[in-house]
């Protein structure tokens, strides 16, 4: 691979990069009176160069002229317009949205986080609660009228009633009359983070002060609290339980009697998957062996069977027939999974957390800090008369901009300096009328509103800004840009061409033929077999000139295959030629390789010469793009006004070989 082939693989990677020695920014060249610096040469230099074999490239006069065909290039690209492509537009765009994520967060809370979440998973909370519906943006009436309904539960269970007839009589969630509000066991993230937060904080035998979700407000029990027993593996046999409306006390103890038939069936030593294929009545696991998808505690429908699942040693060790809600069941463990270590988890705890509640907890954070980073100015005369405008006829839904928003055009806010339209705080307020806020009076909503609209431009302002906060995300957006100009380029002018030129491509083939030759060929039969014997009946059957089919009709039969024949045209010095195989017409000795014995018959040779193109297209179109490529930064350097301050180069080199 040459260099700047190597150039463009590593800028389409994702790293950082940092070196000690500190280089002087200074002009290294002009490409059309753009400048380019001595830092990003030093940079990309010392990033790259380890990964090159051959020393020579290692030069620095030679870096720089790689590295001023590469600028070429770019500058080639955005003169073409390449830039303007809205394909291109939308991965760069994609991709420094990926990037931003390292940077839009809180480091400190988001470890914080990852350490507290893997805490909470080494334990299973055994959990039940009471709730009370309650809308997150419901008045401030309603949420009170809420709070005290649950607290009153609260002192009364405190004061002696029982939970579970507690739940059943007043909780709001649908299963509490069944279940009377038990939740089972459960592990972090398997429910919203307040809840979750309820749980993990409160003693084993207490019950929490209300806690405020997404749902409304709980009163969370914990009953148990338990090691986690980390994920498990199994294969299940299932025996379906007959349909309620025509259930008949025959059905069920048909059904009891076909599972412990298999259950018998297994303990004469028969195949368990085979048996979960032919009688399962899983039909999602059955025609897989039986086997389910890991699991965790509490994932599962039905506690009776994750209990069994955990409860079995070592895989391979299977239950005795049990019943749960839905059949009958026998379970065998295919693989326990403990829990991994911190470092092990640490990626993936991090992704969760994105997609938790727990992610608002970093956003407020990251929000405070650029409160105190960021100055903000309001034109509070310009803010009263925009509150003005927003009428009761929010709450319903109804309220319209005004009529005319001339007046509204003028700048509101000013971050930095960044300036921001009352107009769009309109707009914004506007899209917010779905939520269905109930915040009241109407000021105090267009306040609540207001600071949420602050706040999301602030995230905004300091995103577009986060190339001048920091140098190295600058640099690795630069580099991605460029990467994908130059595949785009590249792929253009070079690749393309390369293929679809067959004119060219064959007049550059003949110009290079003498690249392009065989040397002397063998036409090999290969013959092998397991049994001595039979390779040198095989042997004498070849000197007789017969076929590898008459070959493989004489010891092979439907049931076993004595013989094995293959065969192939071999170069001459090829590492993967036949063992003993001789450049003459004839049939080699049977030699042993491993456990086989072997017979070579060489049925022909071809002399050396030249390869034919279709025999070897894929090289000669890789040599051609790589001429084309060649060539072209030659004309590239005719196209463009190229200026090296040599004596600055002369300065860089001298402090970069210290």
């Amino acid at each position: 691979m040459t260099f700047n082939k190597i150039i463009l693989s590593l800028l389409l990677a994702v790293n950082t990069f940092s070196f000690g020695q500190q280089v002087k920014k200074e002009v290294l060249f002009s490409i059309d009176d753009k400048p380019y610096y001595t830092d990003e040469f030093a940079r990309v230099y010392n990033k790259n160069i380890d990964l090159v074999k051959d020393e020579s490239q290692k030069d620095l006069n030679q870096y720089l002229e790689l590295f001023l065909g590469y600028k070429l290039k770019i500058n080639k690209a955005n003169k073409l317009g390449l830039q303007n492509d809205p394909k291109y537009i939308s991965e760069l765009k994609s991709y420094r949205s990926q990037l931003a994520k390292n940077y839009t967060s809180d480091i400190k809370v988001t470890k914080a986080l990852i350490d507290e979440a893997y805490a909470r998973s080494q334990k299973e909370v055994k959990a039940a609660h009471i709730l009370i519906m309650c809308d997150e943006n419901a008045l401030p009436s309603d949420t009170l009228k809420a709070y005290h309904q649950i607290l009153d539960i609260r002192k009364k269970i405190i004061a002696g009633a029982n939970f579970e007839e507690m739940a059943q009589q007043f909780s709001q969630d649908p299963s509490a009359k069944e279940n009377k509000g038990d939740l089972g066991y459960f592990s972090a993230f398997r429910m919203v983070y307040p809840f979750e937060s309820a749980a993990y904080k409160t003693k084993v035998g207490e019950v929490s002060m209300p806690v405020r979700t997404k749902f409304g407000y709980h009163l969370v029990k914990v009953n148990d609290l338990r090691d986690n027993r980390g994920e498990v593996t199994v294969a299940h046999i299932m025996i379906l339980k007959p349909r309620a409306e025509g259930e008949t006390p025959v059905d069920t103890e048909k059904q009891k009697a076909t599972i412990q038939e298999i259950y018998t069936k297994l303990k004469q030593g028969e195949n368990f998957e085979s048996l979960a294929t032919q009688f399962s009545e899983d039909q999602n696991s059955g025609p897989r062996g039986g086997v389910l998808p890991k699991f965790s505690s509490g994932q599962l429908s039905s506690e009776e069977f994750e209990n069994v699942a955990f409860g079995l040693k070592n895989p391979g060790d299977y239950s005795e027939p049990f019943e749960t809600a839905f059949g009958w069941h026998i379970v065998k463990l295919v693989e326990r999974h403990p829990l991994q270590q911190l470092e092990q988890m640490e990626r993936e705890l991090e992704n969760k957390i994105r997609r938790d509640d727990r992610s608002r907890l970093i956003a407020k954070s990251l929000t405070s800090k650029l409160r105190k980073k960021y100055t903000v100015k309001r034109n509070d005369k310009l803010y009263k008369s925009v509150k003005a405008t927003v009428t009761d006829d929010y709450y319903d839904n109804k309220w319209t901009l005004p009529a005319n928003t001339k007046d509204f055009e003028k700048k509101l806010v000013k971050i930095q300096d960044k300036s921001i339209s009352a107009t769009a705080f309109l707009s914004e307020l506007e899209s917010q009328q779905k939520a269905g806020l109930k915040i009241k009076p109407i000021g105090n909503l267009v306040d609540y509103c207001y600071q949420n609209f602050v706040d999301n431009q602030l995230n905004t302002y300091y995103n577009d800004h986060l190339e001048s906060e920091f140098p190295e995300f600058a640099n690795i957006v630069e580099e991605y840009r460029d990467g994908l100009l130059l595949f785009d380029l590249m792929e253009k002018e070079i690749w393309n061409k390369a293929k679809q030129d067959s004119v060219g491509l064959k007049d550059f083939y003949n110009k290079n033929i003498d690249k392009y030759q065989w040397k002397n060929r063998a036409e090999v039969i290969i013959v092998s077999s397991t049994k001595e014997d039979v390779a040198k009946k095989a042997r004498k059957m070849l000197l007789s000139g017969d076929s590898t089919e008459a070959i493989k009709s004489k010891f092979n039969t439907k049931e076993v295959v004595n013989i094995m024949t293959k065969e192939e045209v071999v170069e001459e010095g090829n590492a993967n030629s036949p063992k003993n195989l001789m450049f003459q017409t004839g049939v080699s000795e049977v030699y042993k390789e491993g456990d086989s014995y072997f017979v070579n018959k060489v049925v022909k040779i071809i002399p050396s010469g030249p390869k034919a193109l279709d025999e070897i297209k894929g090289r000669v179109i890789n040599d051609y793009q790589q001429f084309l490529e060649d060539n072209w930064v030659s004309e590239l350097k005719k196209e463009f006004k190229i200026t090296i301050n040599q004596e600055v180069f002369e300065r860089l080199k001298a402090q970069m070989k210290k």
